[in-house]
């Protein structure tokens, strides 16, 4: 359990990281293509435009960050006190400050956030504005001086001491060593932390004295994830090898590396292809004289030609080195492949890669199988998650709306993934329940989706059923619908279990609270807490528009005593995976008494107009009505 924790806080921590570059990378791009373009050794070198550079690497790209990271913490006000924090470690250094801009846009985020919840409701009417612009002034002020007498000569110190070992690296031959750690850490989701929070910096400097860096090649090296994908091409097995070729387009001219590192889980051992893969390109890299004079960001072969200084000999080492790690990660790849008989699993691999990154992942639903077109006179569709209770429960009273308002005679269920009827025609999940689903019923039609409350997938499916559809009502008796429940809803919503302005500083804190709640009501017993965190586990339980239904799993309903729920605003949100969550529903189901309320609350939700009514509600029976006249 201790190594599983720590896991998952280095997880969450490389993410956060990440999170305070990406949203900035447009950012690093245009000041590589001015580098490259401008300085002395550039394509054109110009004396007054290269004057952009210094400044862009200075100041703008680490208080970009700093805004960010204090955005994150505590939105607008955040990022401002993170970007005034930021202007201390700037100051105070001479160095590029990427990593003082990590630390001080997040801690300043979190400073006038613990400011703000201590003065609600202290501050007298009136004074809103002046406290708030003032705080932030003064906090901020506080923070930058702060930041320029200790942070700054701190992180000066932590980057000196970074660049002096790796120098040493360098004159001993040792650099490709480094391999050991930066490939392995792509899989965790770590590769921006390292690239721009530790070898971005150390690189900058070395640009502006040397006019270029190897340290920029290390991580953004296409070349060991190539040689894996072409391995897959050759020696790989069913959908890992038909899927493979576009990967390693994406991978090597897109530069979006996550898409290998399914390949790379289900079978373990190639990340000792990527090692060596790495190691050798380091290795010409160095032999070669290779570098860059720019961030190459994504790490694509396109963004590394651009920023390779322009002369013959600079885009020979650095081609070569890319090819050569292609060429090795290719060779080790494919003897692993030839010799292994673990059976491979794509699907299954993209699912662990998703939990391991802690958040949705913007390329796993380029492993979900292929299919035809939508079957033909369809009778039946299922709605499916884990437990069959809320998220599925929703999805199918949005989409029986629909299905009713376009008079379509189509029987719409919901039901626990172990339960899909054999002869389920549409089967819809959420994108990381998919491959699940289509182990169960290989033969239906299946569509995934990211948003429940208000998925294009609904509406696009009404649209072809529409052209297509002659079926009779033979089903529709078995309709799992809301009506059926009319009579045992009474009470399920209750004052008492509305819960407005809330805090929380993760999920879990939302989750254990929504689910305490459920247990002093008497509708749970206490081990449903625990199974209401292991189903977001599985899949987050976020449903779109700002909306979260924690609830258990599909084993955890012998643990429902009754139906019951509880409502929960958090009007500064709260973080699920990557979506800001702003109203949590906690469900407890039991025999179905839940849904006509369940199908209300989903039919609210869908709009966001009802769901800025509920956030801003200002007491729990205008938070009711507002679900009531749905």
């Amino acid at each position: 359990m201790a190594q599983s924790n720590i896991k998952v806080a280095v997880q969450k921590f490389g993410n956060f990281l990440s999170s305070m570059v990406m949203p900035n990378i447009g950012a690093f791009i245009a000041w590589g293509l001015i580098t490259a373009l401008f300085i002395p050794t550039g394509f054109f070198p110009n004396e007054s435009l290269a004057k952009l550079v210094d400044p862009m690497v200075k100041y703008l790209l680490p208080l970009l960050i700093g805004y960010t990271g204090g955005k994150l913490v505590h939105d607008q006000r955040g990022g401002v006190v993170g970007a005034i924090a930021t202007m201390g470690v700037i100051v105070g250094s001479d160095i590029p400050m990427f990593l003082g801009a990590m630390i001080m846009g997040p801690l300043g985020g979190y400073i006038i956030k613990k400011f703000d919840q201590f003065i609600e409701g202290k501050v007298k009417t009136g004074f809103e504005m002046l406290i708030n612009n003032f705080s932030a002034g003064i906090l901020g002020g506080i923070l930058a001086i702060l930041a320029f007498l200790g942070v700054s000569p701190a992180v000066d110190g932590f980057t000196g001491a970074l660049v002096v070992g790796v120098d040493w690296m360098v004159a001993h031959g040792l650099l490709p060593l480094t391999s050991i750690l930066i490939e392995p850490a792509k899989i965790l989701f770590l590769n921006n932390a390292i690239n721009h929070g530790i070898l971005s910096p150390i690189g900058a400097e070395q640009i502006r004295t040397n006019g270029q860096s190897i340290l920029l090649l290390l991580e953004t090296n296409p070349g060991p994830g190539l040689g894996i994908l072409l391995a897959y091409c050759f020696f790989g097995k069913g959908t890992a090898k038909q899927s493979a070729p576009g990967a390693a387009i994406i991978h090597f001219i897109g530069g979006i590396h996550e898409i290998y590192f399914p390949y790379v889980l289900m079978r373990p051992l190639l990340i000792i292809a990527a090692i060596l893969g790495g190691m050798s390109g380091v290795f010409t890299f160095v032999l070669l004289g290779g570098g860059l004079q720019a961030v190459a960001s994504p790490g694509s072969i396109l963004a590394i030609l651009a920023a390779t200084p322009g002369n013959a000999g600079s885009y020979a080492a650095n081609i070569s080195g890319v090819l050569v790690a292609a060429v090795v990660s290719f060779i080790v790849g494919s003897l692993i492949l030839k010799t292994g008989k673990q059976t491979e699993d794509l699907d299954e691999a993209a699912r662990k890669m998703q939990e391991m990154k802690g958040k949705k992942s913007s390329v796993a639903g380029s492993f979900t199988k292929q299919q035809g077109d939508v079957p033909a006179s369809v009778q039946k569709i299922v709605f499916a998650c884990d437990a069959g209770m809320g998220s599925s429960a929703m999805g199918a009273s949005l989409l029986r709306k629909k299905v009713k308002q376009a008079d379509l005679n189509i029987s719409v269920t919901n039901t626990a993934i172990s339960n899909i009827p054999s002869d389920a025609q549409i089967v819809i999940t959420q994108e990381e329940l998919t491959p699940r689903a289509q182990n169960k019923v290989p033969d239906a039609y299946h569509i995934s989706v990211d948003n429940f409350l208000s998925s294009p997938e609904y509406d696009k499916l009404i649209d072809q059923l529409k052209n297509d559809h002659t079926t009779s009502k033979a089903e529709e008796e078995k309709n799992v619908s809301a009506e059926n429940y009319t009579d045992s809803n009474d009470g399920l919503l209750k004052e008492e279990n509305v819960f407005l302005n809330q805090h929380f500083s993760s999920k879990e804190e939302a989750i254990r609270f929504a689910g305490s709640v459920l247990v002093k009501g008497g509708y749970v017993e206490e081990n449903y807490v625990e199974a209401m965190i292991e189903r977001d586990n599985m899949t987050s339980t976020y449903m779109g528009n700002d909306v979260a239904i924690p609830h258990g799993t599909e084993e955890a309903k012998k643990n429902v005593l009754r139906s019951g729920f509880t409502v929960i605003q958090v009007p500064e949100g709260v973080d699920f995976d990557g979506e800001k969550v702003r109203l949590i529903f906690g469900i407890a189901g039991k025999d179905g008494t839940h849904l006509e309320i369940l199908s209300g609350i989903a039919i609210t939700c869908s709009d966001m107009n009802n769901i800025e009514k509920m956030v801003h509600a200002k007491s729990a029976k205008e938070l009711m009505a507002i679900i009531q006249s749905n």
